[in-house]
């Protein structure tokens, strides 16, 4: 531990960079999975198979790039913000950095079981095309339930907590942590049946706060130094 704190500058900006890469990589993955796969308007299991077969290759980099890198940089971004915000609210940081990696563990359970699962229907398909269908009838649930699907209840409470303990200690800006706590109720109320409307704003209003929080911590601005005072013996012989 005491390492961690020799290095704490460098961890700070690490999460920096690494909360921009996950911004980018989850802009990246808007376009291709929604306008050109199109993967999340299908909804009969033997046109998914048939999708997953046709661009297996280039969903899998994709998923490569923007969800098991995303998880690893996750890891970095919570140990960054820990450092950031433990001596303000030792508590609050230990419970949020807690949630914060474990929710980077189920992104990549999640992507690992989507990938595994992919490349056994599309072995399936070939030859079986009704039990590939059935295969990721089980698979796909599981996948997205890890991934947080239906409600990222972990993200949520992870920016209530990482805001509101920023929020108090007067770290990053008030508009930014503001953000952070809206986002963070969002991602809760998704969960509620009846809301999962909220997934869509709270994906977006997530990749808002990545790059806000990447810009502030990876190039932070230098301390403004001002004048030393001068001694009292100045003082007095001007004063004379």
């Amino acid at each position: 531990m005491n390492t961690m704190r020799v290095h704490a500058p460098r961890l700070k900006r690490a999460g920096g960079f690494a909360a921009l890469y996950v911004a980018a990589a989850y802009l990246a993955a808007i376009p291709y999975f929604v306008f050109l796969v199109d993967y999340p308007s299908i909804t009969d299991p033997g046109d998914k198979v048939a999708l997953l077969a046709e661009h297996h290759t280039s969903m899998y980099l994709m998923h490569l790039v923007s969800f098991e890198l995303v998880a690893l940089a996750l890891i970095v971004v919570t140990l960054g913000v820990h450092e950031h915000l433990y001596q303000f609210a030792p508590a609050t940081m230990l419970v949020a950095c807690a949630v914060g990696l474990i929710r980077a563990g189920l992104l990549l359970a999640s992507v690992m079981v989507f990938d595994q699962g992919m490349s056994v229907v599309v072995d399936q398909q070939a030859t079986d095309p009704q039990q590939a269908a059935a295969t990721w009838q089980v698979i796909e649930p599981v996948a997205d339930a890890l991934g947080g699907s239906g409600g990222d209840v972990l993200v949520g409470v992870w920016l209530l907590l990482v805001s509101w303990a920023a929020l108090r200690a007067r770290k990053f800006s008030r508009a930014m942590n503001w953000v952070g706590l809206t986002v963070g109720g969002a991602a809760l109320l998704s969960a509620v049946p009846g809301l999962g409307a909220l997934e869509v704003v709270t994906g977006l209003l997530t990749i808002v706060w990545f790059l806000w929080f990447g810009i502030v911590t990876a190039w932070p601005r230098p301390p403004t130094s001002s004048p030393l005072p001068e001694p009292p013996e100045t003082l007095a012989r001007s004063a004379a």
